[in-house]
């Protein structure tokens, strides 16, 4: 790593355009310049500098001159800087701010680090976030949601378990100290609840100071990170989560649930207070999240009681402009005798539905695969379906868990399967159970011996929650007859499609 170098630095408190200029001017001239500024006002590009221009908090200048000298203290700590870089680093002083306090990434600093990171004499390998397997790091920040849908297999939600900040800044500092027990080229920085968004003063906190610290670490998931958030989508146009959204946008992924028509979508995502569907509330805001996010998918969850409405529900999804579709049925043993019928004929129906209409080559449904419903090997084709164990979610007591499924809030049955804290950090022993796990391992002889295994799907979650004891080596197989079912319509779906694309002359 290239040394670090102390500069003269230039504090602009109350910054109008000619000074501004003049700032700019001498910034370009001189070389080992650091200006820094205090809270965002403007950004322009000249050259090889970003000039962020910013405003003082409302108070007295000589208190705002104290902060900014405590700040510049701890900056010249962390803050790189080279011979000839010329940077700008955007700070936020806050009114409560002490020693080291207050130092937040503000809305252009991506744009500040990334110059900073192009700029002559400065070399970091820029890594792609998907590149490799990206590690999955999961916050539980709120265990509250305005709805209450039918299917969700979060039994345990309330309004009291949120997250504190203390919380979230321990659990960051323990992974990012931990560069070695990390070694994933990437990382997925997960926020669920309830619904994640109802804490986003807290999510913005994290974000900034996840941001920071994989900088000032100069770690290898710097540039290399996602923030991932699945919403209901009810508060997405406020303006705090736009606002959010647009300082993170180049690193985020958003998915909003909507379940397809009004009909299906309200029989199940009802809000918890009245019972009222969600639909018309969560609508609104898809054509805001397609603007911004034109290649988003949305998830699908089929229970018994919305069989019927599979087929209308995916082609009102595609209306809507959402390409892509994940839907899956729940893993819960909710199956009713002869609903594997019912779920063949609506996969029918819409097979028949994307093929006439073309819609299969701009749009997608996860319920159809090229690959799905074949034999597989026990040596050759024994992976895990499921990631527990992989990942890492932690929750408002900063408890460590495989997955969020092994979380109390998730889980009818059995006990937390917590395996560490942010004090005492991951138990190994604890989590050696999940670093074992294959497919054959937990399967009965009749899934492993099965025709039709590939595709066919499991939360190792609920083969935990459902297993006869605390186990997770019981494979749960409610889903078997639905799979099942949907193969059928998958062989079929693709045998139709591949003779009309031979027919038609299009490539295959």
């Amino acid at each position: 790593m290239v040394a670090k170098k102390a500069v003269p630095v230039v504090v602009i408190i109350q910054p109008n355009l000619l000074v501004l200029i003049v700032a700019l001017l001498a910034a370009m001239a001189v070389k080992k310049v650091a200006v820094m500024v205090v809270r965002i006002l403007l950004s322009l590009l000249v050259q090889d500098v970003v000039i962020v221009a910013l405003v003082p908090a409302l108070l007295p200048v000589p208190m705002i001159v104290q902060k900014v000298a405590w700040i510049l203290a701890v900056v010249h700590v962390f803050q790189p800087v080279w011979d000839s870089a010329r940077v700008l680093v955007c700070l936020d002083v806050k009114r409560d701010a002490g020693v080291g306090a207050g130092v937040t990434i503000d809305t252009n600093v991506e744009v500040c680090i990334r110059y900073l990171l192009k700029m002559k004499g400065i070399k970091k390998k820029e890594v792609d976030w998907k590149s490799g397997m990206a590690k999955n790091i999961t916050f539980i920040v709120t265990k509250d949601c305005q709805l209450a849908c039918k299917y969700c297999y979060l039994v345990g939600k309330n309004s009291k378990e949120r997250m504190p900040w203390e919380v979230a800044k321990q659990a960051i500092d323990y992974v990012l100290e931990r560069e070695e027990d990390f070694p994933e080229e990437s990382v997925v920085w997960d926020f669920i609840g309830g619904e994640p968004f109802l804490e986003i003063d807290l999510i913005d906190k994290i974000c900034d100071y996840i941001k920071v610290e994989q900088f000032q670490r100069d770690h290898h998931w710097f540039g290399a990170y996602r923030f991932s958030f699945s919403t209901n989508g009810i508060n997405y146009h406020e303006e705090k989560i736009q606002q959010f959204i647009l300082k993170n946008k180049e690193h985020l992924s958003i998915g909003i649930t909507i379940d397809g028509t009004e009909m299906k979508h309200d029989l199940n995502r009802v809000y918890k207070t009245s019972g009222r569907g969600s639909y018309k509330d969560v609508v609104r805001n898809i054509p805001l999240w397609l603007s911004q996010f034109p290649d988003a998918s949305t998830k699908v969850t089929i229970s018994s009681a919305d069989i019927p409405y599979i087929k209308e529900s995916v082609l009102h999804l595609y209306a809507l402009g959402i390409h892509e579709v994940n839907i899956n049925c729940v893993f819960e043993d909710v199956w009713k005798a002869g609903d594997d019928r019912l779920f063949e004929e609506q996969l029918l129906m819409l097979a028949d539905a994307i093929i006439d209409n073309g819609y299969y080559r701009d749009y997608s449904c996860s319920f159809f695969g090229e690959h799905l419903g074949k034999p597989l090997d026990c040596k050759l084709q024994n992976q895990n379906w499921c990631g527990a164990g992989m990942m890492l979610a932690v929750d408002a007591m900063g408890n460590f868990y495989p997955c969020t499924r092994f979380a109390q809030y998730s889980l009818r049955n059995k006990k937390a399967w917590i395996i560490g804290n942010i004090h005492d950090g991951i138990d190994k022993n604890k989590l050696r159970p999940f670093l074992t796990l294959d497919r054959c391992t937990q399967s009965t002889q009749e899934c492993i011996d099965c025709e039709v295994a590939s595709g066919c799907a499991w939360c190792q979650g609920e083969n935990y929650d459902a297993a006869d004891t605390s186990t997770i080596y019981q494979r749960s197989t409610a889903i078997c007859k639905m799979h099942k079912a949907r193969v059928r319509a998958n062989n079929y779906y693709w045998n139709r499609l591949l003779r009309k694309m031979e027919s038609e002359g299009e490539p295959c």
